[in-house]
């Protein structure tokens, strides 16, 4: 966190219709985000943007997505600034699927485990469409199929 203190002189207001840099401003030249002192607080944000903090919000903005999976779907919340990847360990503890067998849709298009959720535009009650991956689904059910091939011989000489 760096903390950097204004002068009255870059945030005077100008008019009664001022920008919303202004206006953050007491109209009495008082503290800035709540810093104390006439301080600025400032934040890196992952995408590595230096940004003014947000002040209120916490360190991590909470939003709820609404994952569809087929003919469900399950409402989680977790941090703005979460990745994909981050959400896939979420769901698989609500679905049962894997973080690797999950593919996670949002507009149309399949979302890398790196990407930032803040950073792809995801916002409060957003929908993300939650699919099996293929390969991994065919994967299971041939391991299934295998599994029972290997089991069926041995059910000839066992009795029920």
């Amino acid at each position: 966190m760096i903390k950097l203190r204004y002068s009255k002189k870059l945030f005077r207001r100008s008019s009664s219709k001022s920008s919303t840099a202004s206006s953050s401003c007491s109209s009495d030249g008082g503290d800035v985000g709540g810093g104390g002192r006439g301080e600025i607080e400032w934040e890196v944000r992952p995408g590595g943007m230096l940004v003014q903090k947000r002040d209120g919000r916490g360190d991590a903005e909470v939003i709820t997505v609404r994952v569809a999976t087929g003919f469900s779907w399950h409402d989680v919340s977790i941090g703005a600034t979460c990745t994909f990847g981050e959400l896939k360990v979420v769901l698989s503890m609500v679905t049962g699927l894997e973080p690797r067998e999950q593919r996670l849709l949002f507009r149309g298009k399949e979302r890398e485990d790196t990407d930032h959720l803040h950073m792809i535009g995801v916002r409060d009650k957003d929908k993300v469409l939650l699919l099996e991956d293929p390969a991994q689904k065919d994967m299971k059910l041939r391991a299934a199929l295998a599994a029972q091939a290997v089991q069926s011989p041995y059910r000839a000489f066992i009795k029920v």
